[in-house]
């Protein structure tokens, strides 16, 4: 497989490619009848979407299993995306050809969501009292399901909660890690509402070649840094499935109240599953789908079973809550809303998200000042030129340079960011000058968080708040 990823120099032609796709074709297909582990897989998989993307974009056709390329068109990285056919997106996978990233406004489309457009941000300002966050402001949060009805409970003065989760993989959190929660917690603020958060340890358990001691592990070092983003204590439930299900009569009912009126094939379609996936996997979505329901938590709401719920994730996770959304009126509850965020790209590029599985396309809560810079010194994907001469001459890409995108994510001045693009842009400001601004942004904020995380390890009695 290393030398699959580290040979893209060589390949001269399509029908290269085509054998390339072909070759990682049996491989994936070999490394499921051999039942190796789910990593493995997951990763000769992820190669092999990869691969089929790149293909695409070489001959402007769609891979066929028997059909070398013989007519073929190529794309220019500079003519009109095609994202609608390149991108893959799932719970699991998100990848693209295009150096920008993935194409909102044609997964808008896809997905069958609505576009945060100006109009609902202001009516958030007016409604809330307070200035959008800057994720909304910048886009970052761009997609939505009845965001308005939940503006009109509010209005109305009735009660909703938001729900977000996090699927424990590793003992370290990285930086898009943070996404949903630094804005949930904005939510929570200025709605004044309760929050829930979901650790999927048992999924994780499912998909990933973990144990469940290990899984339960993860949980807890999670949890640790989502309490560290500054939640209302009083107003936050954090639990792990692994735990709670065994405790809450409600969460269970639930959960199988939506297994009932979810299909084997619905859930294949969905999610993709075959007949070799294990069973855990297919009735997984219905443990995510059940927070979404406030008689899933007793404890919080008693016997109110028609609270809203309003769930902010990445994009890659609407699959579950289309899921929901189907089947909530036919158990008798409310359709949750949601708020999407865009993807966090990994510091190579944008053609996928960060992943806590590469460390070299990660900035973990856990790295040392010197790993931050190194690594985005290193690593981070550059739009500016090749010499300091051109870049000076044409400017920079904001567009595909991953400094400024995570700036976008990070620095709260929108002035500061907008005079950082002119000047980028026009070549005044050189890519070594911009990576260094995102280092000093980074560098105190994971400071930061690292001396709350630590606070809370010293304080922490059990996973469970409220």
């Amino acid at each position: 497989m290393a030398d699959f990823q580290n040979c893209d120099s060589c390949i001269s032609s399509p029908l290269e490619l085509f054998e390339r796709v072909t070759a990682q074709g049996e491989k994936v297909r070999s490394l499921k009848a051999e039942k190796a582990s789910t990593d493995e897989i997951d990763a000769a998989v992820k190669l092999l979407l990869s691969l089929k993307v790149k293909y695409k974009a070489a001959t402007g056709q769609d891979y066929k299993a028997g059909s070398p390329p013989v007519d073929f068109s190529p794309m220019s990285n500079n003519g009109p995306t095609t994202a609608l056919d390149e991108d893959f997106v799932d719970p699991w996978t998100v990848q693209t050809s295009n150096a920008k990233g993935v194409d909102y406004d044609k997964l808008i489309v896809r997905f069958g969501s609505s576009k945060i457009d100006k109009e609902l941000i202001n009516r958030i300002e007016r409604v809330t009292g307070k200035t959008p966050h800057h994720f909304l402001r910048r886009g970052i949060f761009f997609s939505h399901r009845d965001m308005n009805h939940i503006l009109d409970a509010y209005e109305n003065k009735k009660p909703f909660y938001l729900y977000t989760g996090r699927g424990p993989s590793s003992d370290a959190m990285h930086v898009g890690h943070l996404i949903p929660f630094i804005f949930t917690k904005w939510l929570q603020e200025v709605f004044n509402v309760p929050l829930v958060v979901q650790l999927t340890d048992d999924e994780k358990y499912l998909w990933k070649d973990l144990t469940i001691e290990k899984a339960s592990e993860y949980a807890v070092e999670n949890a640790k840094d989502i309490i560290a983003c500054g939640f209302d204590i009083n107003k936050t439930f954090i639990f792990s499935d692994l735990d709670y299900l065994g405790m809450s009569p409600g969460f269970y009912k639930n959960i199988a109240k939506v297994q009932k009126h979810v299909t084997f094939n619905q859930v294949k379609g969905i999610f993709g599953f075959t007949d070799s996936d294990c069973i855990g996997k297919i009735s997984f979505p219905a443990i995510q789908a059940a927070p979404s329901f406030s008689s899933s938590f007793p404890q919080i709401f008693k016997d109110k079973k028609d609270i809203q719920c309003l769930i902010p994730c990445a994009i890659d996770q609407d699959p579950y809550f289309r899921m929901t959304r189907d089947v909530a009126p036919r158990i008798g509850y409310l359709k949750p809303a949601l708020l999407h965020s865009i993807f966090f790209p990994a510091l190579q590029g944008a053609q996928t998200k960060m992943s806590a599985s590469d460390p070299n396309s990660s900035i973990f809560l856990t790295d040392t000042p010197k790993q931050i810079k190194t690594k985005i010194n290193k690593h981070a994907f550059s739009g500016g030129k090749d010499t300091i001469e051109e870049h000076r001459k044409y400017g920079g890409n904001c567009e595909v340079d991953v400094s400024y995108m995570y700036l976008t994510f990070f620095l709260e001045d929108d002035d500061k960011l907008e005079k950082m693009k002119q000047a980028y842009t026009s070549g005044a400001l050189l890519t070594g000058e911009l990576k260094k601004v995102l280092i000093e942004t980074l560098q105190p904020l994971i400071a930061a968080h690292q001396q709350r995380r630590k606070q809370i390890t010293d304080e922490m009695c059990n996973l469970n708040h409220i």
